[in-house]
């Protein structure tokens, strides 16, 4: 099995295992909403999520020894891109994964949508940037 099928495999089993233990769609944009704003209830079970998810990435990345490097830019354009992401899953009432995984798997007509204009604006982003800029 490839590293990804794992992978997609492993993001699967945990939106379901959220949603048949908890009755929750695994969001994790709301999940860092709910952190943020420390909604009453979710708080701890999404810091445990959210905390699993960077130290699995940290472990994987160790024992996996895969040589990442860092896209070199300006902090202010990180900044920036970061404000804009988090306005627009709030805008679009969750993130990419959020719709693609958990949205389309419900056969939700919103997240289909979202799922498709989410798509065609990262395709049109790559076609400028490649090829005009």
């Amino acid at each position: 099995m490839t590293p990804a099928l794992i992978g997609g495999l492993l993001i699967g089993l945990s939106a379901s295992l959220i949603m048949l233990f908890y009755g929750r769609i695994t969001g994790v944009s709301s999940m860092i909403q709910s952190l943020v704003k420390r909604t009453q209830g979710n708080t701890l079970n999404s810091f445990a999520f959210l905390a699993g998810m960077a130290l699995g990435a940290l472990c994987l990345s160790e024992l996996s020894q895969i040589n990442s490097q860092p896209i070199p830019n300006h902090p202010v354009i990180i900044i920036l891109s970061g404000l804009l992401v988090g306005y627009g899953t709030s805008m679009g009432s969750g993130c990419t994964s959020g719709h693609g995984i958990c949205g389309i798997s419900r056969l939700s007509l919103r997240s289909i949508i979202a799922t498709l204009c989410f798509m065609t604006s990262g395709i049109i982003t790559v076609a400028i940037v490649r090829h005009v800029i």
